[in-house]
């Protein structure tokens, strides 16, 4: 007996050796997809169903694909055969909640950087299609996929499940680094080993849908990865609402992710002939850590992600903290001349400035009122720009024009504009309602109000965007019998108010703001200069902070402020607001002559820099996740110029940190090391000031950093010496 029970074990053993490496006997095609470093594979089935064969490095040989077992099912329906979390659920006309998807058509097509796969499936038996595109970006190694769902049935059928991805990876094990927090909290990262079953990153709050679970996250094959090395899949959805991202792992070992836009309360009824399109999923391979992975995401972003990537970026000086909703003329024209001072571009005027009947006073009531406050401004926001001009400096507004104050003119006008349950009680989120974006005539309000400000005042030079409100108590009186496609459409109809704003207004500066980080995305950063992390701008938090958003977007994004808040230095503050786009929310007239004639100097070298900081290659060399202090630096693409960061935010007495060994630049060059942001008449303690150093030894040895005790920070600038 137990001859044959071994016997019988042998032969599954080598019936299974035998089908990992072979071809699999049901393969007749295969599609390859590939940047210059990662692949993606599907094999067609002589079934004609479509499997995921292969995600990882780039093969040298493409004919070695063929060795691969075609194991998945690409994007697997509900309804069939599938035990687990399916890709897509539809109901059809007579019934039947079950979807076959078969391979009809396939076309790739190449422009340039960009490879274009397209792959059509449909139903045997009911008149369905589902058309996966992917776009691979070569020399940026990112690859970006959606869905295009169709039908031809009589009726409407219902969508409850339309993922936007589902990737397969195999491997002994799974490390997911993912990304949370909450207002003035926000990209918190933890990372957890994924256990059998299925674990869930989403959001359901509609409008600041990453207030609290951020779209994005690190998937590292059997270990977890480091900054520079590993096998990690790094990934993020570009939709501006409620997002789902699900991880499973099945009997087998196997991991399939699932991400699109969050189904919760999102049935769709998909009308005959109307295409139902998810939102882009983008990811990347790599196999050198999350380091390489955040480079290849800033590249991509830079080029094709964001509102003139590679273009300029306004610095400002915003009123906020500075008066908060206490002001006139006499105060706002005299900061005019604060920014002049200092030296940025632009005064941004804050919250507060209109409203009438109900003037805004607080945030309690004036919202959606946007008329200049009489009292405040007699003279309109004409002669604030008119103002600013005649100082140097440019002018920039504040507006939140997708939500209302229940104590208003526009509320008391259309109350049937808002988002709220009929036969309940109203719920506010900071004294304020959302506008029901879904209504065309909103569309035209919320349109009209920026075009008309600009068209009246053409020479506003900065527009910031706030959404400080998730969705509650949801329903659209608009909508009527649809309320489940309430948070989807509310989210298209955004993207339709900007696609306008944008064909009249392609070059105008606008950041996106949502109480901090609640939107941050690359569905809503193709039409935004820049987005706010933060509304928390203490100097300590803010290295966390920006840590955090580093991993997915570019520097050239994130608008960074030095304020009063915190207890750090005014240099402090300022270099960790300078590993961005930088601005100032301060009293400049409360500055002493020191600390305005650093921050003048400061503007200098960041104006000399930020080309380097926005643009050049991130490496983060230290992560105050794991040690008393956090180093980071930027090198450009020549490799002749870098800058880096380095912070000690509270070391132990006598506690020496060891050399940091940096990276990105040539080690056949020599550089020279100069401390730059020093406060006047301070001495600085970095040991290497002004000496030249190769950079095989600065990548091999290292430099020891000055460590001058809690919250301490220095800016180093790094030239090729030749």
């Amino acid at each position: 007996m137990k001859k044959n029970f071994l016997l019988l074990i042998l032969i599954l053993v080598a019936v299974n050796l035998q089908a990992q490496f072979q071809p699999a006997p049901q393969t007749q095609k295969q599609l390859i997809i590939e940047t210059d470093n990662t692949a993606l594979v599907y094999s067609i089935g002589k079934n004609q169903k479509l499997y995921q064969v292969y995600l990882g490095e780039k093969l040298k040989n493409a004919a070695d694909y063929q060795l691969l077992p075609s194991k998945h099912e690409a994007y697997i329906p509900s309804g069939g055969d599938n035990l687990f979390e399916p890709a897509i659920k539809m109901l059809h006309n007579d019934g039947n909640p079950s979807l076959e998807l078969l391979v009809s058509d396939e076309k790739v097509t190449r422009d340039g950087n960009l490879v274009t796969t397209s792959i059509l499936l449909k139903d045997p038996k009911y008149p369905v299609e589902v058309r996966l595109n992917f776009v691979a970006f070569q020399k940026e190694n990112i690859i970006k996929t959606w869905a295009e769902i169709k039908h031809q049935e009589k009726k409407p059928v219902v969508l409850s499940n339309y993922a936007s991805a589902m990737l397969h990876v195999d491997a002994d094990k799974y490390w997911l680094t993912q990304f949370h927090g909450d207002w003035a909290q926000e990209m918190r990262m933890e990372e957890s080993q994924l256990t059998s079953g299925i674990k869930i990153i989403d959001s359901k709050l509609g409008t600041r849908a990453n207030m609290y679970q951020t779209p994005v996250f690190f998937l590292a094959k059997n270990q977890s990865a480091n900054e520079n090395s590993g096998d990690v899949i790094a990934g993020t959805l570009g939709w501006t609402g409620s997002f789902q991202m699900a991880f499973e792992i099945d009997n087998e070992g196997s991991l399939r992710m699932i991400s699109g836009i969050n189904p919760f309360a999102s049935e769709y009824h998909l009308n005959p002939n109307e295409t139902f399109t998810t939102p882009e999923f983008l990811f990347t391979f790599s196999n050198q850590g999350k380091g390489q992975a955040s480079r290849n995401f800033h590249r991509w972003a830079r080029n094709y992600g964001v509102m003139d990537g590679n273009g300029n970026r306004l610095s400002l000086l915003n009123n906020w903290e500075a008066t908060y909703f206490d002001f006139d003329e006499a105060k706002l024209t005299e900061l005019f001349g604060g920014a002049k001072e200092l030296g940025v571009d632009l005064f941004l005027l804050d919250d507060g400035w209109f409203g009438n009947k109900y003037p805004r006073a607080n945030d309690r009531a004036g919202l959606g009122d946007w008329q200049e406050t009489t009292t405040k401004l007699p003279h309109g926001l004409g002669y604030l720009v008119e103002q600013a001009e005649a100082k140097g400096v440019k002018f920039g507004i504040w507006l939140e024009p997708e939500m209302v104050n229940p104590k208003s003119e526009l509320y008391e006008k259309h109350p049937d504009w808002v988002l709220k349950l009929p036969n309940r009680e109203e719920h506010y989120y900071r004294n304020q309602l959302v506008l029901d974006l879904t209504n065309p005539e909103v569309q035209e309000f919320v349109f009209k109000l920026v075009d008309d400000m600009i068209t009246k005042n053409p020479k506003i030079g900065f527009i910031k965007w706030d959404c400080n409100r998730m969705m509650t108590n949801t329903y659209s009186p608009y909508l009527k019998d649809k309320q489940s496609h309430v948070q989807i459409e509310y989210v298209r109809s955004f993207y339709k108010v900007m696609d306008r704003l944008r064909a009249k207004y392609p070059t105008l500066p606008i950041m996106l703001c949502s109480g901090g980080g609640g939107r941050t995305d690359y569905g809503a950063l193709k039409y935004f200069t820049e987005f706010w992390p933060s509304d928390n701008t203490d100097g300590y938090e803010r290295v966390f902070i920006q840590w955090g958003y580093s991993y997915f977007f570019p520097s050239i994004t994130s608008c960074n402020h030095i304020t009063t808040m915190g207890k750090q230095s005014l240099k402090f503050r300022t270099d960790v607001a300078m590993m961005g786009k930088m601005g100032y929310d301060i009293r400049v007239n409360e500055m002493t002559a020191d600390e305005l004639t650093f921050s003048k100097q400061a503007v200098q070298n960041y104006n000399r820099l930020k080309d380097l900081v926005w643009k050049g290659d991130l490496y983060r060399l230290v992560s105050p996740y794991e040690d008393d202090r956090a180093v980071l630096m930027y090198t450009n693409e020549p490799k002749n110029k870098a800058i880096l960061f380095a912070y000690s935010l509270h070391p132990r007495a006598f506690n020496q940190y060891s050399a940091v060994r940096l990276l990105g630049l040539d080690a056949n060059k020599n550089y020279k090391l100069e401390e730059i942001n020093k406060m006047p008449n301070s001495r600085g303690r970095f040991v290497a000031d002004g000496k030249t150093f190769s950079g095989d030894y600065l990548m091999k040895i290292g430099v020891q950093l000055p460590n001058n005790g809690d919250l301490t920070s220095a800016v180093i600038e790094i030239s090729e010496v030749k």
